[in-house]
């Protein structure tokens, strides 16, 4: 038995740049476009779905490893940023991610902290696999603001 998963949706060109993404699975649609002047901002552009497709799954991995371990630790909250940079050929790429994730409980509340912080970034499958493209930075932090991993 093959360890390969895949899964296929379309793309639909709606008005110059803007594209209706039609997921598998009866996943609700989403409408994508660039910011201007090549489009009209009417929806989260590629770079702003890879960013936020880094941001969930790391915060989705750190509250499995959390649970994993039999811990409640609230609400998630992830704020990303995401810069720009031209490459030798002056193409604009994205040139890193920042993600940020606040747990909503305190750091000496969590059971197995440690082990949960050490592995989880190791199964979040986006970050894996563009951290060969560019660099991911990650901060963990616990409701008071104590940074658990930098």
């Amino acid at each position: 038995m093959s360890d390969t998963q895949q899964f296929s949706f379309t793309l639909e060109q709606q008005d110059d740049f803007a594209f209706l993404i039609r997921f598998d699975q009866d996943i609700p649609s989403l409408l994508t476009d660039e910011p201007e002047p090549l489009g009209k901002n009417a929806g989260p552009n590629p770079s702003r779905l890879l960013a936020a497709s880094v941001a969930n799954c790391l915060s989705a991995s750190l509250l499995f490893a959390l649970r994993k371990f039999k811990n409640n630790p609230g609400p998630l909250t992830a704020t990303v940023t995401t810069w720009m940079a031209r490459n030798e050929d002056n193409r604009l790429r994205v040139g890193g991610v920042d993600v940020v994730i606040q747990i909503d409980s305190p750091a000496d509340c969590l059971d197995q902290l440690d082990r949960a912080i050490a592995t989880f970034e190791d199964f979040c499958v986006v970050t894996q696999s563009v951290r060969t493209g560019f660099p991911v930075n990650v901060t963990v932090r616990d409701r008071d603001g104590k940074i658990l991993k930098s």
